[in-house]
Formats: structure tokens, sequence, C-alpha cells
């Protein structure tokens, strides 16, 4: 009870919005007025994707007892308390050596290439290799960055949001602990480039197309280093300052390298997830006029391309994993839509020529999200209807009813639905590889 008047007195304070609160930047370290005792931060985070102030609205919630809200952060912290004690992570563990002969180098190769000859002495990859589209080739695990990514930047991320929750200063310490790790120390950092993602051997050192291995975890880092800013125990403003720069240096070579450039040009969910990324690292870093005109430029760009006016995605559809692959670039519009509301830029109402809108190709999912396989007439290798749950949940929020309705009927993924707790598409079937 003495619980429950605290948050409600807190809530008639903060307006149930909180942006009066913030820490001052001048401030010289953390804690800042954005904690308080019980309930721990009480700010609505900064954030990139996530909507800070729907995050603070859930907090409050949770902490009164709300079904849903409760529900979904005692699933998270199932996941969070793994985190406490899994990594730390660095490229710098992995045996080998990029080409650039620079462990801080992150190293990657193409997943769906395959040798064409048994590997020898004189040809110890098997060259030339050749692609089959959807089939993963097991050689690609024994380098460890990507994994290691995988892993380090989604416990980072539940680890945030476990703090931001709970108040509890170990998810906030461990987060704190990973980061640097990653990013940060001299030892064991990433160099903020991705010039050798996804080669191919015997053929290419890298390709723009690897980018898309960081494309939406790293924009997740985005946010959690915002949510940490709100004061969290054992993260500092020289720590926040070194992230800045981290991502103002990635998100320079993203923008000018040649792989970047490259990945820029993509017509399909790569192109979809690097506008994101870039918008993402441009509102993390301060750059809003870059955030809007990346999501303002998305609607002709990204949109009008690639949805037809009935909501299929011709480029996703043609692929062998056609389901995943249809969610996963509306994972990437729907998150650059959210982006785009934080900088005025409205992307879920941008109608193209054709009639074509986010709104329509997420209903295009409707079908095979509520009723499986059988709904679904194009190909696909591991129909996992709880791949569309996400941005089915985004559109909702976005004002789509035909989504709102249909979510009671849509399975929901292992761990349970995460959603209320980190309001933004997750990419919950790793096909974030090519």
């Amino acid at each position: 009870m003495v619980l429950r008047h605290t948050v409600v007195a807190a809530m008639a304070a903060l307006g149930l919005v909180a942006t009066s609160f913030a820490a001052p930047a001048e401030a010289a370290s953390w804690p800042s007025p954005c904690t308080v005792p019980v309930l721990g931060p009480v700010c609505a985070p900064d954030t990139a994707v996530l909507d800070g102030k729907q995050l603070l609205r859930t907090k409050l919630a949770a902490l009164v007892g709300e079904r849903t809200s409760r529900t979904a952060l005692n699933n998270l912290l199932v996941a969070a308390k793994t985190d406490l004690t899994a990594g730390p992570w660095s490229v710098t563990s992995k045996k080998q050596v990029p080409p650039s002969g620079d462990k801080h180098d992150y190293l990657s190769l193409a997943p769906y290439w395959w040798p064409t000859t048994q590997p020898t002495a004189e040809n110890p990859w098997g060259c030339p290799f050749v692609q089959r589209d959807g089939q993963r080739n097991p050689i690609v695990d024994e380098i460890t960055d990507h994994a290691y990514r995988g892993d380090a930047f989604a416990a980072i991320y539940r680890l945030a949001l476990a703090w931001y929750y709970t108040g509890d200063a170990r998810y906030a310490r461990r987060a704190a602990l990973d980061l640097r790790t990653w990013f940060l120390d001299a030892a064991t950092k990433m160099n903020p480039n991705m010039n050798y993602a996804q080669g191919i051997p015997c053929k290419v050192d890298g390709r723009g197309i690897g980018i898309i291995e960081f494309s939406y975890t790293l924009s997740q880092v985005v946010d959690a280093t915002a949510i940490l800013a709100t004061g969290a125990p054992g993260w500092t403003k020289t720590d926040q300052a070194g992230m800045t720069g981290w991502y103002t240096q990635f998100l320079g070579w993203l923008r000018t390298s040649k792989n970047g450039t490259d990945e820029a040009k993509a017509q399909n969910n790569h192109g979809s997830f690097y506008d994101m990324l870039v918008a993402s690292l441009a509102l993390g870093t301060g750059q809003r006029d870059l955030a809007a005109a990346v999501a303002r430029d998305a609607g002709p760009q990204r949109i009008a391309p690639q949805i037809q006016a009935g909501g299929l995605q011709p480029q996703e559809t043609s692929r062998t994993r056609s389901w995943p692959y249809s969610a996963f670039n509306l994972v990437a519009l729907t998150r650059l839509a959210q982006i785009g509301q934080h900088v005025g830029v409205d992307l879920w109402h941008y109608t193209a020529p054709s009639g074509a809108t986010l709104f329509s190709a997420v209903d295009f999912l409707i079908p095979g999200a509520t009723q499986g396989k059988s709904a679904w007439p194009y190909p696909e290798l591991d129909f996992r209807p709880y791949a569309a749950l996400d941005v089915l949940h985004a559109a909702a929020d976005a004002g789509d009813r035909a989504a709102r309705t249909a979510l009671p009927r849509v399975p929901a993924e292992p761990g349970g639905d995460l959603y209320p707790v980190r309001p933004a598409a997750e990419q919950l079937d790793d096909i974030s590889t090519s």
C-alpha cells in the first residue's frame, strides 16, 4: 500500500510524462535527479527508437501491478538475470585475424555461401564459393564476432531495461561492463567500422551487405545507453561521452565508406535497415535534422518501391524464407517510423503513388500470423507465426485497428510477449545475416 501511494504520488507529480525531469548536462556524475528512492529512475529516457514516455508509463503501471506490464516485465527479468553472469564479450576474443591485421576490427563471413571443392592445403577454403540462399554454412560460426555481437547487444539492451524498470543496480553495472568491454576499453574495444563483415573467401574481404549484422541490434544499444544516462549507477558521463563518440565515428563510416554507400543503395530489407541504423545513430548523437531527413526520404525511397498497394513485399516474398524476411523488413521500417515520430516525421501515414502504406504491409501479414503457414502461399522453410507479433504491436500502437484486433490471435514468441516493456519491433528469428 505504501508503494502504491508512492507511485500514485509520483504519477501525479510527473503528469504521467516526467519530461520536466532531466539530468542537467553539466552534472559531474550520476545518480541524478532522475532517480528517487523506492521508484529508482523516474525520467523518460531520451531514446532514439523507443518512446521514453511510454517506458515511464509502463514502469509505473508495472509497479502498481497492472497485469500485462507486470507479466512482460517478469518475462524480461527471467532473461536479464541470466545476463548478469554472461559475457562480457569482445571482438578481440576471436582466433582469426582480419585482413587488416587488427583483431579490434569486426570480422564475419557470408552465411549462405559454400565451398565447391574439398578443402586442401593449397586451397584451404575449398574455393570458389557459391551461394545457397537460406542455407547457413556452419563454418561462419567458427568466427565468434557475429555470435558475440548478438549476445552482447541483446544483453546490454535487456539489462538496461531491467535496471530502468526495477532500479536494481546490478543490472546497470553489468550493462556498463558489457558496453565498456565491446566499445570503450582499449584492450577489447571494437574499431568503429565494418570493413570485414560478411566476406567471401577467395572473393572479397568484406561487403556492405554485412552491415545488416549491426543494423537493428546497434539501434537497441543506442537506446540502452540513453536509458542508462537517466542516472544508472556505474555509468558515468565519461562513459556516455565515449559511446557518443563511438556512435559518431561509426555513423561517419556508414555514410562515407564504400561498404556503407553500397548498403545505402540496396532496394530490399538491407536498404531499410541501413536507413533505420543511420537515423537512430543520428538521433542518438543529437543530429536531429539528419534523422528527420532519413525518415522523410524513406517514404519515396523505401516504402514506395518495396511495398505493393495490397501490402505484398515482392523483394522479400521471393526469398526461400519469405515469412521472416517479410516481417524482417517491417522491423526496420516500423522502427524507422518510431524514430520519425521523435523528429516530427509521420512515416506511418505516408502513402505511395500506388497506394501502399506501412499499415497495408503489416496487415498483409495478419492471415499468416493468425492462421499459420496454410494462409501464407509463399516459399518458407520454417514458418513461425510469432515473427510478425512485434510489427503488429507497433502498427496497433500507431492506430491500425486490424492489427490491434488480430493481436490476441497471434502466438507469443518463446519467452513471452515482451513488447509491452520494450515497445519496438525486434527480429526474433535471427536471419540478420543476409
